[in-house]
């Protein structure tokens, strides 16, 4: 029996989600097969040895998010302070779930390498390009992938020169815009604009969780997703759509009031189905994924044209989540899945100690 760490937690705001989908996974982890080893990382990034029980957690308002990983020097009876090393020889097999950056930006991916550990999911260098929003439309754009028209700003820019960067947008894109930051997820810092003033506070906002800020046009169209599993030969699950009832699908739709609905398979035609399908193969295959991931698709039915948003290496795995609902709608458990990431993981690493 392997020993599987879990890791969750981690300094980026989406703390709290990466502990829900870690104790969704765990939860439908085969206990016959896997021993597992619960990972917790505080927002300060310290790591922890956990052993409270997590099972049941699927709210972001449990009473144990107040004790499971303890705050900066402070350790308990149920959650032991380690450091590498001591991760080394705990587990066999890493499963990260750290959502956002320092996680899911291929830092803790090369902590793995250092440590010639298998694990789940994509490499050093597919995660670190995909977490940046800004390196990954460039990649996509000399593929010749479709991918909405965009501008960038960064925080030395805009503070050195705030009229003319706003400017510069505005000379080279058409409200109404979203402004994000470029290393986030969750739709965390994310604010659509209609006018200078709101772009002005919309930047302000994102460069509050990043230096490298992301302008991009709105598409006035429907909101498509779908996941994706493997290697060398990736599959791809069925095509979802996201319809929210607020101006887009932000961190409350997502996680807390649940009022965005997740339609499963997309009422679309098979020719739209396949370019998905077709575009997120190919996406998947330039930026290097391996393991899962999940794409994130805008489609624009006046014109038929669909524009990838965005790859996303670690999705989420809670109880909301669009990456295990659309497998289930082709025939893939929940727990099945999650053997699936682990043996590519065993894969992969096989394959890089064989060449």
């Amino acid at each position: 029996m392997d020993r599987i760490g879990v890791i969750f937690g981690g300094k980026s705001p989406e703390h709290e989600i990466s502990i829900l989908s870690a104790a969704s996974v765990m939860e439908a982890m085969d206990p016959e097969r896997h021993e597992i080893v619960r990972i917790g990382v505080n927002k300060s990034g310290e790591w922890f040895h956990i052993t409270t029980d997590m099972g049941g957690l699927r709210a972001l308002d449990d009473e144990r998010y107040d004790y499971l990983i303890p705050g900066e020097g402070r350790e308990t009876a149920s959650a032991r302070r380690i450091d590498f090393g001591d991760f080394g020889r705990l587990v066999d097999f890493a499963f990260p779930l750290l959502h956002g950056p320092y996680g899911e930006d291929g830092t803790v991916q090369g902590l793995f390498e250092m440590l010639d550990m298998p694990y789940a999911g994509c490499n050093v260098t597919c995660s670190a390009i995909s977490m940046d929003k800004i390196f990954t439309k460039e990649l996509l754009i000399r593929a010749g992938l479709p991918v909405c028209k965009h501008a960038a700003t960064y925080a030395f820019d805009f503070e050195r020169d705030r009229a003319g960067q706003l400017t510069k947008i505005e000379a080279a894109l058409t409200y109404p815009l979203f402004v994000k930051p470029a290393n986030m997820g969750s739709s965390v810092g994310v604010s659509k604009v209609c006018d200078r003033g709101a772009l002005e506070r919309g930047v302000e906002h994102a460069l509050q969780y990043d230096s490298r800020i992301l302008v991009e046009e709105a598409v006035e169209g429907r909101e498509l997703e779908c996941a994706v599993l493997g290697n060398d030969a990736p599959r791809v699950s069925a095509v979802g759509e996201i319809v929210s009832e607020g101006e887009f699908y932000d961190y409350d739709a997502k996680y807390r009031n649940g009022v965005a609905e997740l339609r499963i398979p997309a009422d679309i035609s098979e020719a739209t189905e396949r370019t998905v399908v077709s575009l997120a193969t190919e996406t998947y295959k330039v930026l290097g994924g391996a393991g899962f991931s999940r794409m994130d698709f805008f489609f624009e039915e006046k014109t038929g044209n669909i524009y990838l948003n965005e790859m996303n290496t670690i999705p989420g795995f809670t109880a909301y989540s669009m990456f295990p609902l659309l497998w289930r709608a082709k025939g893939v458990a929940y727990p099945e899945l999650i053997e699936r990431i682990i043996g590519f993981g065993y894969e992969r690493h096989h394959a890089k100690n064989n060449r």
